[in-house]
């Protein structure tokens, strides 16, 4: 397709002729009623490979609008912008338990890995091709509010707006590790918590490490529990107050928990 007949894609997931149903299963909407169907996603819209792309593409972005608009109107999460001294449209945000944190008892930290996902997602891929349990921090969130947590859920990946058509980068969020430390300094560190747990995914475990060397007396006081998936952090760079508070669940053949071979230097190992 020439430049000049680019594609619009739909805002809407109905747009799109999709929907979830009670399962949190992303299926076909029948174009006549526009009752949902069983019928799965479909990557196989056009001919051409990169359209076919695009497309999957514009879904995800209208599925993360969706899950960020789920996540305050039906899990009552508050959005918390970064950085908060300008307008909005020039911030991200992160979501939060409550408008306001003071002195929680236990908070837990959700941190995504790389790439296209956003705030309360741990896989684009899962959302649509599983469910939203599988591929969202849903789950977690309740099951953290079961047990009395606080939550708070980063935004690692929102960099950049464009700002009357410049692409510019977020004060305090130019990049996953600035984004956390600013929220850390922020949000978490004047809340005063007593304690703090963490959950991580891929890259955001590296973003981890990374917290954990720049604020050593803060993970070793308040942190009591980190638990990494498929991190992807170097080993060599875990400071010694992880080691002894985290576990790495990877992606094995062997039963869930079997302890795994690592480095000298690294965190535990165990499978997933």
């Amino acid at each position: 397709m020439a430049a000049s007949e680019e594609r619009t894609y739909p805002t809407t997931l109905e747009g799109f002729g999709y929907g979830f149903n009670e399962d949190g299963k992303l299926r076909q909407l029948d174009k006549e009623t526009g009752k949902l169907t069983d019928r799965v996603f479909d990557y196989q819209v056009y001919t051409s490979l990169s359209e076919n792309q695009a497309h999957y593409e514009a879904l995800g972005d209208v599925i993360t609008e969706y899950v960020y608009q789920r996540l305050e109107e039906k899990e009552g999460m508050k959005k918390l912008y970064v950085p908060d001294d300008v307008p909005r449209e020039e911030a991200t945000f992160i979501f939060s338990s409550k408008e306001k944190l003071d002195k929680p008892k236990k908070l837990l930290v959700l941190i995504h890995g790389s790439g296209v996902v956003r705030a309360g997602q741990w896989a684009r891929s899962l959302i649509i091709n599983d469910c939203l349990d599988s591929g969202t921090q849903i789950p977690y969130i309740n099951k953290a509010r079961e047990l009395g947590y606080d939550v708070l859920l980063l935004n690692t990946n929102d960099n950049y707006r464009t700002i009357k058509g410049v692409r510019k980068s977020i004060r305090g969020s130019r990049n996953p590790t600035e984004h956390a430390v600013t929220v850390l300094e922020k949000y978490i560190l004047t809340s005063k918590p007593e304690s703090v747990a963490i959950v991580a995914h891929s890259y955001g475990g590296v973003v981890t490490v990374e917290l954990a060397q720049r604020y050593p007396e803060f993970f070793r006081d308040k942190v009591f529990a980190v638990g990494f998936t498929d991190s992807v952090h170097a080993g060599s760079l875990v400071p010694e107050v992880l080691k002894k508070i985290a576990r790495n669940w990877v992606t094995a053949k062997d039963p869930l928990d079997t302890p795994l071979t690592i480095t000298k230097h690294d965190i535990p190992r165990h499978s997933a």
